[in-house]
């Protein structure tokens, strides 16, 4: 038994180093080139996500303004506000200010949420 056992160890080693050896042989292939501006727009797209995340998560946690009922889109830094449910004028302002404490937000728009 123990005869099999080193012969299945030393199979093993003998295999990883020749496995090593050729992945080390293959030649380095070149890093994949971006056309201009494609980097932005996924920088972009990726921070505008997290913007609208972010204020909706503000929204959510804020007591005294219904952030489940008020819709967050963000394009380019520019935060959207809407909601289907009337919101108070204070709701709208305080939703307002939320937004715009967020870092990366440009401006805020809350044209479309519905007052009482």
């Amino acid at each position: 038994m123990k005869k099999f056992a080193i012969a299945a160890a030393t199979a093993t080693a003998l295999t990883l180093t020749m496995a090593n050896a050729a992945f080390a042989q293959q030649t380095a292939q070149a890093p994949m080139t971006l056309a201009a501006g494609e980097m932005t727009k996924a920088t972009e797209a990726g921070s505008d996500t997290w913007i609208t995340t972010k204020v909706k998560a503000d929204l959510m946690t804020e007591k005294g303004v219904p952030g489940t009922d008020i819709k967050v889109e963000t394009n380019k830094g520019v935060v959207s506000l809407s909601s289907d449910v009337a919101v108070t004028a204070s709701q709208k302002e305080m939703a307002v200010a939320i937004a715009k404490k967020i870092k990366g937000v440009q401006a805020v728009s809350a044209d479309g949420l519905k007052a009482e």
